[in-house]
């Protein structure tokens, strides 16, 4: 945490300290506010391995059967699987010559062009439905789901559409459960004790991630390495220094935290990032705004900003030792575009000096910076940092002193739309 220590002073996280120990103790028990939504703390250990088996086969069938699965959810329901594929297997995804199928999500607004597009996109293909939505009444999700399903049954029958729809929803509950048991879908869980921002490592972002080729057995194991890490009670616990920064640093006025990374696959995972933290945390007019820059991209357009703007801003940077493929700067006689004094260096190498340049910049700009460094881009290191950012972010919620676990704001623009839209009963 040395990018911090010009703007908080050593006693202020000592004091901090004893704030994350009782945040601990809270995750730990399930006895805090919102206790009865803490089951993703044993996750990693305790899933369900039948269902992770169903998971696999289910993502099997589709491979054989869909060239694309349209995957229909909103916020956690769709975020942390688009997080796992495009930083595991690429932004670009779809355009990848690949055995697996495309994967294209729906139900994450209600925009008529985009959902055109989308329809317009599987009319032709074979394709299945992953529909993923604990009630099944969530209205963008259950608009999307209706369009959807009408192709499907229009293109294979009510048979074949039975087949190819999966419903991620309640165990027991809600109108998509009801629907599913009806219809004969296939289905899997959405824990009881889990909420969507926290339930990537579930069902939830399992079957589209394990349909995309991406080995969700490693991904928990990662998950579950962090956890064992993670279970000590002291200033050694990573997720304690960084839930401990983040309020120290809030404390002395710094209100927005923006996630950066120089890799621009890692651009959904800090939606999943801004979702985990912003709904966890923006509770009683408090919270730190979360925001997100894709470096180096956005040094050419927020830069001016975060250098020398409101200084109102901390920044966390989320960066890889090493890369998955290394490119080299090639040799140029001529040397007309001045770049000779790169020639052999690897891009990896270029790219980490642009990240260290940009911390010392910001931090002398007035920007306290954290950094969580990870080895290389894998399986493991996104389960793990799933579950690091999970656990911080509950013991800086109770640290704030808000339930991490409850998002009672998301439900007034709710209300106030049905009363427009004249639904029955508002």
């Amino acid at each position: 945490m040395s990018g911090i220590s010009d703007f908080v002073n050593g006693s202020e996280l000592f004091t901090l300290a004893g704030e994350a120990r009782a945040a601990h103790c809270m995750l730990e028990s399930g006895k805090g506010e919102g206790g009865e939504f803490t089951g993703w703390v044993r996750l990693p250990e305790a899933y369900d391995r039948q269902e992770a088996e169903r998971i696999l086969e289910a993502a099997g069938r589709i491979k054989k059967d869909s060239d694309t699965l349209v995957v229909i959810g909103i916020g956690g329901s769709y975020l942390g699987a688009r997080a796992a594929i495009e930083l595991l297997r690429s932004p670009e995804y779809n355009l990848l010559d690949k055995d697996t199928p495309n994967i294209i999500f729906a139900g994450n607004n209600l925009s008529g062009e985009y959902l055109g597009r989308m329809l317009d996109f599987v009319r032709d293909r074979e394709f299945s439905v992953n529909v993923v939505s604990k009630s099944g009444t969530t209205t963008e999700p259950a608009v999307a789901f209706r369009l959807f399903r009408e192709l499907l049954e229009r293109k294979y029958g009510a048979e074949g559409a039975r087949r190819r729809i999966y419903a991620t929803t309640d165990r027991k509950r809600g109108a998509l459960k009801q629907l599913a048991l009806a219809e004969g879908y296939e289905t899997f869980v959405v824990p009881d004790d889990i909420g969507g921002r926290y339930s990537v490592l579930s069902a939830v972002g399992l079957l589209p991630i394990a349909a995309a080729g991406i080995d969700i057995r490693r991904m928990l194991d990662g998950a579950a390495s962090e956890m064992s890490i993670l279970s000590c009670k002291g200033m050694e616990n990573e997720a304690w220094r960084y839930a401990i920064a983040r309020q120290a640093l809030y404390r002395a006025g710094k209100k927005i935290e923006i996630l950066a990374c120089f890799e621009p696959a890692f651009r959904f995972m800090a939606e999943w990032w801004k979702q985990l933290f912003g709904e966890s945390e923006g509770k009683g007019g408090m919270g730190i705004f979360p925001a997100s820059v894709e470096y180096s991209a956005d040094l050419h357009s927020m830069g001016q900003y975060i250098q020398d703007g409101e200084r109102s801003l901390m920044e966390t940077f989320v960066s890889f030792e090493s890369s998955r493929r290394e490119i080299f700067v090639p040799s140029d006689r001529e040397n007309l575009d001045g770049l000779g004094y790169l020639a052999g260096r690897s891009l990896t190498e270029i790219n980490r000096a642009a990240l260290e340049a940009t911390k010392a910049a910001h931090i002398r700009g007035g920007v306290p910076c954290i950094e969580l460094r990870l080895e290389r881009i894998s399986e493991e290191s996104f389960g793990a940092l799933v579950y690091f950012l999970e656990f911080a972010c509950g013991l800086s919620g109770y640290m704030g002193g808000v339930n991490p676990f409850d998002q009672p704001g998301v439900e007034e623009y709710k209300r106030n739309m049905f009363r427009l839209l004249g639904k029955p009963g508002v």
